[in-house]
């Protein structure tokens, strides 16, 4: 990484951390007196379109997506493939108004979390994964109801490109008792925004939307199956677009016997 590169990354971090200090201080001033949609887009979607935006003209971080024609007219449960900080950004303004399932913890941080605790995100103990089932199952079915999408990083965590990590099945178990399908995204943005470290890379990150899938039949097993539907369509999208090794991939998806 050269030397302007390096002072680009820099001057990133200082103008996105800058601009959530003073955009979160503005909404936590004007957001109680708008109604949940237009807040939500005041506090989220256009800082997060400022981010991206930002990793664009400053680290010549570009994007395309395909498969939005797959995006169904109901709002409904995304699974999608977390590598980085940058599809947190980019998902949470493409779909809006959504409820995001994030760590509790990120709601004690000044500003920033208290403005995320106005947008009604599904804030889990991952030290108590019964309690975080029963309130995804709870607080999500509200969310729906409310014609929010659902945001679920099935993996639970960030897992860096060229690897995938069990999906938890809460999401499509979410979505099977709500009547809803759910969304399947893959993408590669952890080959430009690595998990780990500072660093970044200049590039093109494929944003991947797969069809709508719908449980098939009723009852645990049916929940497993659409579960992992879902993993295998995310594996081999992830593969497809050079984020999945082709190692791991043949460990992940086998042929039925």
């Amino acid at each position: 990484m050269g030397v302007i590169y390096g002072l680009r990354i820099a001057a990133f971090y200082v103008l996105l951390s800058l601009s959530a200090f003073i955009w979160c201080t503005i909404g936590l001033l004007v957001a109680p007196f708008l109604s949940f949609p237009a807040r939500y887009r005041f506090i989220n979607v256009y800082w997060c379109r400022f981010a991206v935006g930002l990793a664009k003209y400053l680290l010549g971080l570009d994007y395309r997506v395909t498969g939005a024609e797959n995006i169904p007219n109901e709002r409904c449960v995304i699974l999608a493939k977390h590598q980085s900080t940058w599809e947190t950004f980019f998902l949470s303004a493409y779909f809006q108004p959504l409820s995001q399932v994030l760590k509790k913890e990120l709601l004690r941080v000044p500003f920033f979390g208290w403005a995320m605790a106005m947008l009604k995100p599904i804030a889990i103990n991952r030290d108590n994964p019964k309690q975080a089932l029963k309130q995804l199952a709870s607080q999500g079915a509200e969310r729906l109801q409310q014609n929010c999408w659902v945001l679920i990083f099935p993996e639970g965590t960030r897992i860096p490109a060229g690897q995938m990590g069990k999906f938890s099945r809460g999401g499509a178990s979410l979505a099977a008792n709500a009547g809803l399908p759910v969304l399947p995204i893959a993408h590669n943005a952890g080959l430009f925004w690595p998990k780990a470290g500072w660093g970044k890379k200049p590039g093109v990150i494929d944003v991947v939307i797969g069809p709508a899938m719908y449980i098939e039949g009723e009852g645990p097993r049916a929940i497993a199956e659409l579960n992992q539907r879902a993993f295998e369509w995310i594996a081999q999208t992830q593969f497809d677009i050079g984020a999945l090794d082709a190692e791991n991939l043949a460990e992940l998806i086998k042929p039925s016997e």
